[in-house]
C-alpha cells in the first residue's frame, strides 16, 4: 500500500534564485527607467551618452520672429521720437518753425535705428551685445538721420513740383502721397544701413536697406490718408509716424527671411522658433554673450562650444563640446539641409534654400 506522504520533490537551483525579484526591486527599476509624470525631458548629454534621445520639437514664439521684433522696434522708436519732439512742433502755420519741426524726423530716425540695432540682441537675451550695438547705432542714427532728412526734403520738393505740374491741386491727390512715400524711402534705407553695420554683415545691410525702403515707402504713402482720418495735429503724427516705423521694421524682417540662403532654426530650448541666418564664414555658438548664437541657462555648454563654417558650397560644424548631429556625437561634420543638431538642451535644424 503506497504511503500518503509520497509527493513529488521540488528542486530549486542557483539559477532560479538569481532570477528572483521582489516587488520593491521591480518598482525601483521601473522608476529609474521612466521619467516622472509631467517632467519635460530635453534628452541626455552626459559624457557616457553615445546616442541621446532626440529633443522634441517645440512650438516657437511669435516674439522671436524677425518681422515681429523689428516691427515692434520701429514702432516704439518712431513713437518715442514723436513724443520727444511733439511739444516743440508748430502745426499749420506756414513759414513758422520751432525746434520740433526741425528735429522730429532726425530724432525719430535715430530711435528707429537704435531699435533695429538692439532688437535682435534683446530677444536673444544678450545684454552685452545689446550694449555694444547700442553704442554704435545711436551715433550712426543721429548722423544718418540728419543726412537722409536733407535728402528726403530734396526728393519731396522734386516730387511735389512734379505732382503740381501734373495737375495735383490739394493734399487729397494720391500723387502727393506717392511723392511723400518716395521721399521717405531714404529713412528706411538709414535703418537698414545701421542694422547691417551693427550686425557686421554686408548681406544683412543689403537686405535691411531693401526691406527698409519698401516698408518706409508704404508708411510714407499712408501718412497723409491717416492724417485725414485722425483730423490732423499731434494725434495724426503719432499714429502716422508710429505706423511708418512699424511697416519699416516688418518689411525689413520679411525681406531678410525671404532672401536668406542658409540658416539654423531653433526647434527646442528657450529660443525655440528663432532662426539664425548664417551670414558669416564662421558662426560661433556658445555660452558667451558675445557669441553669434548665444545659448543661455545650460551649464553643459562651453563659452565657445561649436563653430559653423562656410566654405563655398560646403557647410560644416566643428565642435569643442558635446555636439550631436542626427543623434550621433561629432567633432567635425558636414551639414546637409534638414540635419538636426543638438547642443545641450537646444535643438537646431540646419536648412538651405533650394537652388534650381
Amino acid at each position: 500500500m503506497p504511503s500518503g506522504n509520497n509527493k513529488e520533490t521540488i528542486k530549486i537551483t542557483l539559477e532560479d534564485l538569481a532570477n528572483v525579484s521582489t516587488p520593491e526591486t521591480a518598482a525601483r527599476s521601473a522608476s529609474a527607467a521612466a521619467p516622472a509624470l509631467g517632467t519635460k525631458s530635453y534628452g541626455s548629454v552626459s559624457a557616457d551618452a553615445e546616442q541621446p534621445s532626440l529633443l522634441p520639437e517645440e512650438h516657437g514664439s511669435i516674439l522671436l520672429q524677425g518681422w515681429f521684433y523689428l516691427g515692434a522696434a520701429g514702432f516704439v522708436g518712431a513713437l518715442i521720437g514723436w513724443g520727444i519732439c511733439e511739444p516743440g512742433f508748430v502745426d499749420g502755420t506756414p513759414g513758422v518753425h520751432r525746434w520740433g519741426n526741425i528735429w522730429l524726423i532726425p530724432v525719430m530716425v535715430t530711435f528707429m535705428c537704435f531699435g533695429f540695432g538692439v532688437a535682435e540682441s534683446i530677444v536673444e537675451r544678450s545684454v552685452r551685445k545689446a550694449l555694444v550695438r547700442a553704442s554704435l547705432s545711436v551715433p550712426l542714427g543721429i548722423i544718418l538721420g540728419f543726412i537722409f532728412y536733407v535728402l528726403a526734403n530734396i526728393m519731396y520738393s522734386i516730387g511735389i513740383g512734379i505732382s503740381l505740374a501734373s495737375g495735383a491741386q490739394t493734399i487729397n491727390n494720391p500723387a502727393l502721397w506717392i511723392a511723400r512715400g518716395l521721399a521717405w524711402m531714404v529713412f528706411g534705407a538709414a535703418g537698414g544701413v545701421v542694422y547691417g553695420i551693427v550686425g557686421q554683415s554686408t548681406k544683412k545691410l543689403q537686405y535691411g536697406v531693401l526691406g527698409g525702403v519698401i516698408g518706409a515707402g508704404i508708411g510714407g504713402f499712408l501718412f497723409d490718408p491717416i492724417s485725414f482720418l485722425t483730423h490732423g495735429g499731434g494725434a495724426s503724427r503719432a499714429v502716422g509716424l508710429s505706423l511708418f516705423g512699424l511697416s519699416t521694421g516688418i518689411a525689413m524682417g520679411l525681406v531678410e527671411s525671404a532672401l536668406k540662403d542658409r540658416w539654423l532654426y531653433v526647434t527646442s530650448g528657450p529660443l525655440a522658433g528663432k532662426q539664425f541666418i548664417l551670414y558669416k564664414p564662421r558662426t560661433v555658438i556658445g555660452s558667451q554673450q558675445q557669441s553669434d548664437i548665444y545659448l543661455f541657462k545650460d551649464s553643459t555648454i562651453l563659452p565657445q562650444h561649436a563653430v559653423v563654417e562656410i566654405n563655398g558650397a560646403r557647410v560644416q560644424i566643428r565642435a569643442s563640446g558635446q555636439t550631436y548631429v542626427s543623434g550621433q556625437p561629432v567633432q567635425v561634420q558636414a551639414l546637409q539641409s534638414g540635419a538636426v543638431v543638438q547642443i545641450g538642451r537646444y535643438g537646431f535644424r540646419y536648412q538651405e534654400k533650394q537652388r534650381k
